[in-house]
């Protein structure tokens, strides 16, 4: 039965290519010799073609304005933002729906979550009608069709089977994950269906303006694909891409045809899941790989290549050291450089407790100081070095009342005497470790010493390399360890065989037929691969996380302050009726006095180094003093509007009777000062010009 390209499209199981199509009603496009800018296809009437492929090229957003008629724009798989899903209202009604139209795979982006109007009978627990259920995969039992489900809200991960042919009312679940278009592309979009999107974060005004999107639009959009298909001519070797809305009427002969007839063509990942048995592959390069590293040159020059085997090899994650834009790298454990430790840096005391190990002392240096709030916990000053021991449980003080908590039992260092304390698990300083060790490591031996993520420096580049790319990098933070497939290729002279990436090479293959045995395997070689920001985002975002976050600090008691000392005023600036009981009379001059630098370790705190203005008789008035006292003034106001309770440091009766004689000594010389006050211009005091 005839049918429009568009149609097959948007019918066709994915699962049931390659699909062979006759042309029935062909499109020509004047001037065209077979195709155009890689897409516009002119398919005579009578034509035979195998569809191998078909992947999303665009997506159309309807758009739907409150104050303006509905408009529809073209977005590209490479949009800038990130979206939200509107979950489907519309239910479906049987599992089969279901695994027909939502796309289920083995990556986390395909298992989506529906849940169900009725309970449903299982052999284990009944699933209460409304509880979420996750959909993991797809099985097979004979002609009976099953998917593998887990239950997503109870603390147990309950796994059990339904079977396809269940019916009932199955409702998509609201997802809180953000997606690229690209991502939603090819996981997200349930095939004869529309899907409704929020935008995740705005936008720059010059990406809208682009991609023709109303500016400060937050409604939802209506996404509906565009589909290309990649089909094989019988007498072309290259891939054609087709688009679905040409107008082309075609008939599938697929059982009244030998698809063998066409060139087999076929990608890294169709030649990694042939079994084990079919390698080694003779392949002849169809479409070599755009982009390369110059370890897989060959890939673009040899006409034909030597698939040996495929595998899964370990990688380590590794991240530039610096502030600015920073360069990814994947590190094969093979690597032979030779690396040294650099300092890490620990934001919170959490992070101290999880980059303790056994196998070594953790030594660190505080760069950002700390007051505890716990009568019982030390409070962290800069410079303060200590040895991190482990996580302890303490019984503090906290508002006057005993409470338990975590904390972190460190051993703090004072010149050559060492002082068991407890750190607060929650606080927010910094930390910077002392490295003591000048080792020299192999990059398996880092992942077997150290806990990751860990800082290190290549002390001694790869030799075995002609350029080795981390040499001339100033520091590496290796993140995380992760395993990627590959396929062992070399070129037919069998010189060397490299692990290529299944995942990041893109290139298309015509498998060959053998013409002589098997030779042994080349020695195998691994490269350190530099990817893009996009593809380390991809490679972390689903990582599972095993630690926990760190606890959340407690709130701070409301407490009264301690009550200040205060001098005592002379008799004629005692009965002052002007003078505002929390803002002194313009005659006081409010004293900042200077305190050594030994006076100011130890009395100072380092969360508020606040002290109490010293009310002394002090004649002279100038506007630089004036204006030291109504920022004081407007302070001590915005503290009692907000009453806010601070913690204030106070200078003992021997301090501040030695800064009052100081000070009445320096204003014996200030009478002429005092006359001229009138002429006062701000510029021309030397306070001000220190400032």
């Amino acid at each position: 039965m005839a049918m429009m390209l568009d149609e097959f499209t948007r019918t066709v199981d994915v699962g049931s290519l390659p699909r062979v199509l006759h042309i029935q009603s062909g499109v020509y496009v004047e001037g065209s010799v077979y195709e155009m800018f890689g897409r516009e296809c002119c398919l005579p009437t009578g034509e035979i073609m195998k569809i191998i492929g078909i992947s999303t090229c665009t997506l159309t957003a309807e758009i739907e304005p409150a104050d303006c008629e509905a408009q529809i724009v073209n977005l590209p798989l490479y949009f800038p933002g990130l979206f939200r899903i509107v979950a489907d209202e519309a239910p479906y009604l049987s599992i089969r729906e279901i695994a027909g139209s939502v796309r289920i795979g083995p990556e986390p982006l395909g298992h989506p979550v529906f849940r169900c109007s009725h309970d449903l009978p299982q052999a284990d627990a009944p699933l209460r009608g409304g509880e979420c259920f996750t959909l993991v995969s797809l099985e097979t039992d004979g002609s009976e069709g099953y998917v593998e489900c887990k239950v997503t809200g109870r603390d147990a991960k309950q796994h059990f089977m339904l079977k396809l042919s269940q019916q009932g009312e199955f409702y998509e679940c609201e997802d809180d994950q953000f997606y690229t278009l690209k991502e939603l592309a090819e996981w997200k979009m349930a095939k004869g269906r529309k899907r409704r999107v929020k935008l995740a974060q705005a936008l720059l005004k010059k990406d809208l303006c682009f991609y023709d999107l109303p500016e400060n639009y937050s409604g939802e959009l209506i996404l509906s694909p565009v589909y290309e298909l990649q089909a094989v001519m019988k007498y072309r070797k290259d891939v054609v891409r087709i688009p679905s809305t040409l107008d082309v009427e075609v008939i599938d002969i697929t059982d009244q045809f030998d698809s063998d007839c066409f060139p087999q063509l076929l990608s890294l990942s169709d030649i990694f899941k042939k079994p084990s048995e079919e390698f080694p592959v003779l392949a002849e390069v169809i479409e070599p790989p755009l982009h390369i590293q110059e370890e897989f040159q060959f890939l673009g020059h040899c006409k034909q290549i030597v698939i040996h085997s495929a595998c899964s090899a370990k990688r380590i994650l590794a991240s530039e050291i610096r502030s600015d834009s920073q360069r990814r790298f994947l590190i094969p454990l093979s690597y032979k450089g030779r690396l040294k430790r650099r300092p890490r840096e620990f934001p919170t005391a959490y992070d101290l407790e999880v980059a303790k190990r056994d196998k070594e002392q953790l030594h660190v240096v505080a760069t950002r100081a700390f007051e505890s709030q716990y009568e019982g916990l030390s409070t962290v000053f800069v410079g303060d070095q200590y040895l991190v021991q482990g996580k302890e449980t303490s019984e503090v003080i906290y508002g006057g009342k005993r409470k338990t908590v975590e904390a972190l039992a460190c051993e703090k260092i004072e010149g050559k005497n060492y002082q068991s304390v407890l750190i607060p698990l929650y606080l927010d300083g910094a930390f910077v470790e002392v490295i003591h060790d000048k080792k020299q490591y192999s990059i398996s031996e880092v992942c077997q010493r150290f806990h990751l993520p860990f800082n290190v420096k290549v002390s001694v580049r790869d030799l075995s390399v002609p350029e080795d790319t981390l040499a001339a990098v100033p520091g590496l933070c290796l993140e995380e360890e992760i395993t990627d497939p590959y396929l062992l290729v070399s070129s037919p002279d069998l010189s060397k065989c490299w692990e290529v990436p299944v995942n990041r090479t893109f290139m298309t293959v015509q498998v060959l037929p053998r013409k002589q045995a098997a030779r042994p395997q080349p020695y195998t070689c691994a490269a350190v691969e530099e990817i893009s920001e996009d593809c380390y985002y991809t490679l972390r975002r689903y990582a599972s996380a095993t630690l926990r976050p760190p606890p959340r600090p407690p709130k701070k008691p409301k407490q009264p302050p301690p009550e200040s000392v205060k001098l005592p005023l002379p008799k004629e600036q005692r009965s002052n009726p002007t003078g505002s009981p929390k803002c002194p009379n313009r005659a006081l001059k409010p004293v900042i006095p200077e305190i050594s630098d030994q006076v100011h370790e130890q009395r100072l705190s380092p969360k508020s180094e606040k002290l109490t203005a010293v009310q002394g008789a002090v004649p002279h008035v100038d506007h630089h003093e004036a204006m030291h006292e109504n920022r004081d003034c407007e302070k001590t106001r915005v503290d009692d509007e907000n009453d806010d309770i601070h913690d204030y440091e106070y200078i003992d009766e021997n301090t501040i009777e030695s800064i009052r004689t100081k000070f009445q000594n320096q204003n014996i010389n200030n009478t002429v000062q005092t006359k001229a006050s009138n002429s006062f211009q701000p510029w021309e005091d030397p306070c001000l010009s220190t400032l």
